[in-house]
C-alpha cells in the first residue's frame, strides 16, 4: 500500500511540475529538477496530504501557509541559484521551500519566529536526509548577523519596509527576492546589489503573510 501512495505522489509531483511551474514559464531546469525532486506531501498536515499538489497555499497552522507551488518556483527561480551559493531564508514555516532551496546551493540559513514550526521543519527536513540546512527560531528582520554575506536572501512573508539588515547581509551582486506593500496587495521584487546601491525589478503582485518583527 505505501508503495502504490508514493508512486500516486511521485506521479502528482510530475504533473505538478508540468502543469503548474513549467506551462506557467519557470524555465529554469535545475529549479524544475529540485521541484520533482522534493516530496512536498511530507510538509503539509497529515489531513491536507491529499491536496499536497493541488494549485494552491495550504494552511500549517499558526496563520502561516505553505506557498502555493507556482509561487515557490517563481521566488526560487528569481533567486538565480548556480549551486555554490549560501542563501538566507526568512521564514521557514513548512520547510518545503527550505527543501527546495537546498537542492540547489550550498547551503541554506532558515528563519521561523514561531519555534513550534521550526521544530517540526527541522525534523522533517532531518528525516528527508538535507545536511546543508541550518535552523534558527528568532526575528526574521534582523538576519542572519554571523552567517552573512549571503548570496541571495529570500523573504517569504510581506512588509511594507525592506529591513535594514537585509541591505547590510548581502553580497555584492547578490539577490533580495521580497513581497512589499500592504497585507494582500503586495509586489515581489529582485534586488540585485551593485556596490551601495540595488538593482530593482517587478516580478509582479503575490499576496504573503506579514513578516512580523519580534
Amino acid at each position: 500500500m505505501a508503495g502504490k501512495t508514493d508512486e500516486a505522489y511521485a506521479l502528482a509531483r510530475h504533473r505538478m511540475v508540468t502543469e503548474q511551474i513549467e506551462e506557467r514559464g519557470i524555465r529554469n531546469a535545475t529549479v524544475l529538477q529540485a521541484m520533482r525532486s522534493v516530496p512536498r506531501e511530507a510538509f503539509v498536515p497529515l489531513f491536507l496530504k491529499r491536496w499536497a499538489y493541488g494549485d494552491r497555499p495550504l494552511y500549517i497552522g499558526y496563520d502561516q501557509t505553505i506557498s502555493q507551488p507556482y509561487m515557490v518556483g517563481l521566488m526560487t527561480e528569481a533567486l538565480q541559484l548556480k549551486g555554490s551559493e549560501r542563501v538566507l531564508e526568512v521564514g521557514t514555516g513548512s520547510g518545503y521551500q527550505t527543501a527546495v532551496l537546498a537542492e540547489i546551493s550550498a547551503a541554506v540559513y532558515s528563519i521561523e519566529r514561531i519555534a513550534r514550526l521550526s521544530r517540526r521543519a527541522e525534523r522533517t527536513l532531518e528525516q528527508l536526509g538535507y545536511a546543508n540546512v541550518h535552523l534558527r527560531v528568532a526575528d526574521g528582520t534582523q538576519g542572519w548577523p554571523e552567517a552573512a554575506p549571503f548570496d541571495a536572501i529570500l523573504v517569504t512573508a510581506g512588509t511594507a519596509k525592506i529591513p535594514y539588515a537585509y541591505g547590510k547581509q548581502l553580497q555584492e551582486r547578490g539577490r533580495l527576492v521580497i513581497p512589499l506593500g500592504p497585507h494582500g496587495d503586495q509586489v515581489l521584487h529582485r534586488f540585485t546589489r551593485r556596490g551601495e546601491g540595488f538593482d530593482d525589478e517587478d516580478l509582479g503582485r503575490v499576496s504573503f503573510v506579514p513578516l512580523i518583527s519580534s
